[in-house]
């Protein structure tokens, strides 16, 4: 297919969240954002001169027997097949294990979620103190991965987790927390729904972890972390970890971190290996139809189409179910086993797409995407690069392509 790629196409204003740190909490269901939209110039979303994709290698000063980990630990280590370590573990595992805390800058997909939880373990191996950790997360899907790497490290070491997150019945939640775990996980909407509740008490927290810090922050989280931390002890380590040093990074780590130690292993995100082009339409059942005539091409072989609200992307996922296109729908309204069993059959290929609000767009790994569609405008260019970011991953090239309503049809 050609792709009519002029540049006299009108510019979209677009819904963008309030970036003042607030503090109304935007949830995180991934639709229905609401506020002030940015206007990107459809030239961004071109660059067909693409580079061949490469893995950026890295050369670590240690290999994960190297750390001063327990033995149960590395055994786990060695049977999920891990050897040497990126560079972003290579770097705060050893800062973290001496307690300090760390601050840790990488792009997706660079393993940081194994860079704090490998600390963490070490911490329990030794003193098995109930509800002693707390990690925050912006999405119920990384929250779960969290808790997946979790269960795999920690095996037979009797450690347990307790996931609280939005979407999932609160008294199942309660009933793990009464239970005792040692590792609390959770997003910030419902973690502070439990302290209200009186049902999570947090006085015996001694490690806090912020997982992808910048997007908590992004999505309005601000007030909603700052009253959970309120709960927590002065005395604590803290370890966070963020794609970029945004302003609002900056202000709750120095509210919140004691003389923490930086490690940036942040790679610029050129995405010049991403295939990237627009789609210009006239009008919505056009729009529709070029969609689906795009899917139906053997070269869309594994796809993620962005959608701005759940309504829409459950109405776009049924009309391709009804025009012959496998596709899956993951958006705020579904529950959390519906998210589970969508993403499920997406990664293990039962079906061709993906149609998501933005909740997919950061801390899924989600391998050999082949092309992502911005069905709908994103809501900022930084979204648009979170979003094509599932593409091109692994050393791989990519294909990115965004509608965009021709001018004289607006």
């Amino acid at each position: 297919m050609t792709y009519n790629t002029k540049r006299s196409f009108g510019e979209r204003r677009n819904n963008r969240p309030n970036r003042s740190f607030n503090g109304r909490s935007q949830g995180n269901n991934g639709g229905n954002r609401k506020g002030r939209r940015q206007t990107i110039n459809p030239a961004l979303f071109i660059n067909k001169n693409i580079k061949e994709a490469r893995a950026v290698e890295y050369t670590p000063t240690h290999t994960f027997m190297d750390f001063a980990l327990s033995e149960p630990i590395k055994r786990n280590i060695q049977h999920v097949g891990f050897s040497l370590p990126s560079s972003i573990q290579d770097k705060t595992i050893p800062l973290a294990l001496d307690g300090k805390d760390v601050i840790g800058l990488a792009n997706t997909g660079t393993g940081k979620t194994v860079a704090f939880l490998l600390p963490v373990l070490e911490k329990l191996s030794h003193s098995r103190k109930l509800n002693s950790v707390l990690i925050m997360a912006p999405t119920r899907e990384l929250a779960q991965q969290i808790d997946a790497e979790f269960q795999k490290f920690s095996a037979g070491m009797k450690l347990y987790s307790a996931i609280c997150v939005g979407g999932v019945n609160i008294g199942s939640q309660i009933r793990q927390i009464r239970r005792g775990p040692h590792i609390i996980i959770g997003t910030p909407g419902r973690l502070k729904d439990l302290i209200q509740q009186r049902v999570l008490r947090l006085q015996t927290v001694d490690t806090l972890v912020l997982d992808e810090a910048d997007r908590m922050l992004d999505m309005g989280f601000i007030n909603d972390i700052r009253s959970i931390i309120s709960e927590l002890p002065v005395n604590r380590q803290t370890l966070c970890f963020s794609a970029t040093m945004s302003d609002g990074v900056k202000i709750i780590t120095g509210e919140f971190m004691k003389e923490p130690e930086v490690v940036s292993v942040k790679v610029t995100e050129t995405n010049d290996h991403i295939y990237q082009d627009v789609v210009n339409y006239s009008d919505d059942q056009h729009k529709k139809d070029l969609l689906v005539e795009m899917l139906q091409k053997n070269e869309f072989e594994k796809v993620i189409v962005f959608g701005e609200t759940k309504y829409g992307v459950q109405r776009l996922s049924d009309k391709l179910e009804k025009d012959g296109i496998t596709s899956r729908a993951i958006h705020g309204n579904k529950s959390q086993s519906q998210r589970n069993r969508a993403l499920d059959s997406f990664k293990k290929n039962e079906a061709n797409v993906l149609v998501a609000t933005d909740v997919a767009a950061r801390g899924l790994d989600i391998p050999n995407v082949s092309h992502v569609i911005n069905f709908d405008l994103p809501q900022s260019y930084d979204d648009y690069i979170h979003r094509i970011g599932r593409t091109g991953r692994g050393g791989k090239n990519g294909t990115a392509l965004t509608f965009v309503k021709n001018r004289r049809n607006n």
